[in-house]
């Protein structure tokens, strides 16, 4: 492509996170010169604070359940003390490495790396300033003919007495010492998947939700099924409850809920949600809108209200999911630079929350389908064959939403082991529009649990009319 040589870059991209790499190096791949400015961790919050970290300490709190369900198996095996110290270094040691390959693909796709706090000058000037991490870094001067801002959220603390004491997702990954007592607040992604941690590597978990049920969003089967594994696990939950305060007393932290009890604790993490992260970004020298929430407001070309500045990613909070961002990436850098049209199906974004037993789902909910119209519903709940032996009290449970009239699976659902392995493979076929007959005519692999979606013949109920 001809350079545009009244810029210093065609694209400059704000973020090095999932979304921000992909649309860089996909750019530099077709010829554009192109710049990342990153202010704290190359790889974004997946990588370093989010989904990578989390899912090996989800591994490392299953460990301890293998050893008791060995027994029911022959095992003559004991469980060993648990070291926290050494999983966070073993952690840190693989997020490191991570680290070293995001920069690697960067350079190797010729784009320039810079390391410092990105602030807008006008719409097509960023002016980079030191970090915490980079405090000698050289403030830098670049224009760009284009700029995506890829800076994601960041975890949102509740306007609370007390807050001071709480730590965030951010933080809980970063402890020097695992708490014994932990009280989580919030029912969403972030706090159920912690309270399977904790949980599992044997502390005492409070759970705290406005909610009925966790997972506000999710099909309510589902909803209810994960409530059960939640007591299961050991975790005491406190439903229809918020915190008042928090308050310290001597080595304990005391949490006050609006019921009017109150949980002691070692250990507050408020997993309330996160919000876009555009403060400081000096969006206020260009046209780019923002919603109340500090949201980025886009079209469906990821374009903002300043021409030639978009945004992707967790900053439009739109469906805040890692590979959603690295789609949006790829699809931005395609349109601007080799003028092509990839498509992604973003309404069949699969989705998987890591409890144990992590819960899964692709396309609609049944309270969804039933909207459009009759729905039948294939349900189906049993005892995974590994727990006959183990003894150990945990069902799956499984469930297809299915269009009555064109007999299309629009959504699929899964509470169980694999839960989210096997949700990657059903993604595509509700993806492709397969039809119930489908699944049906379908070969399953026995024994294993995959095989049940395969084989459930008889419709549980209708929905809707």
């Amino acid at each position: 492509m001809p350079e545009d040589t009244s810029y210093d870059v065609d694209l400059l991209v704000i973020g090095a996170g999932s979304g921000g790499v992909r649309c860089a190096r996909i750019a530099a791949g077709h010829g554009a010169r192109v710049a990342v400015v990153e202010s704290r961790h190359w790889g974004g919050t997946c990588v370093n604070l989010g989904c990578v970290p989390k899912k090996l300490m989800v591994q490392a709190s299953e460990y301890g359940d293998y050893v008791q369900d060995s027994h029911g198996f022959g095992w003559n095996t004991e469980q060993g003390a648990f070291d926290w110290g050494k999983l966070i270094a073993a952690k840190d040691k693989e997020i490191s490495r991570l680290n070293g390959i995001y920069v690697s693909m960067l350079e190797k796709a010729g784009v320039r790396l810079l390391t410092g706090f990105a602030h807008f000058e006008n719409a097509h000037t960023i002016v980079t300033k030191p970090t915490a991490l980079a405090p000698d870094a050289k403030p830098e001067r670049i224009t760009a003919k284009q700029i995506v801002i890829a800076t994601g959220s960041t975890p949102s603390k509740l306007d609370i007495v007390g807050a001071e004491f709480a730590i965030t997702s951010d933080e809980v990954f970063g402890l020097k010492e695992m708490p014994k007592r932990v009280c989580i607040i919030g029912g969403g992604y972030i706090g159920i998947e912690f309270a399977g941690i904790f949980a599992g590597l044997g502390a005492k978990v409070d759970l705290v939700y406005r909610q009925a049920l966790p997972l506000r969003g999710f099909d309510e089967d589902m909803r209810t099924a994960l409530h059960e594994a939640i007591d299961q696990r050991g975790v005491t939950q406190h439903v229809k409850a918020s915190p008042t305060r928090i308050r310290k007393d001597g080595d304990d932290l005391v949490v006050t809920l609006d019921n009017g009890s109150d949980v002691t604790v070692d250990c507050v993490l408020l997993a309330t949600g996160r919000h876009p992260k555009t403060a400081g970004l000096g969006l206020e020298n260009t046209r780019v809108r923002t919603t109340e929430e500090g949201r980025i407001e886009v079209d469906h070309h990821s374009e903002t209200a300043e021409p030639g500045v978009f945004a992707i990613g967790d900053v439009t909070n739109r469906l805040n999911l890692t590979p959603v961002a690295i789609a949006e990436g790829h699809i931005l850098a395609d349109r601007l630079f080799a003028h092509t049209a990839r498509s992604w199906s973003f309404d069949t974004t699969p989705k998987a929350v890591f409890f144990t037993p992590p819960l899964a789902s692709v396309g609609l909910t049944e309270e969804e389908a039933a909207e459009n119209g009759a729905t039948d519903i294939y349900l189906s709940k049993f005892r995974p064959m590994r727990h006959t032996l183990s003894g150990r009290e945990r069902r799956t449970l499984m469930k297809l939403v299915v269009d009555q009239a064109t007999q299309k699976v629009v959504g699929a659902h899964m509470l169980g082991e694999d839960a989210a392995e096997l949700m990657q493979g059903l993604a595509i076929a509700v993806t492709a529009g397969l039809r119930k007959a489908d699944f049906d005519r379908t070969i399953g692999i026995h024994p294993t649990s995959a095989e049940e979606f395969v084989t459930m013949r008889t419709r549980t109920r209708v929905r809707g009319s």
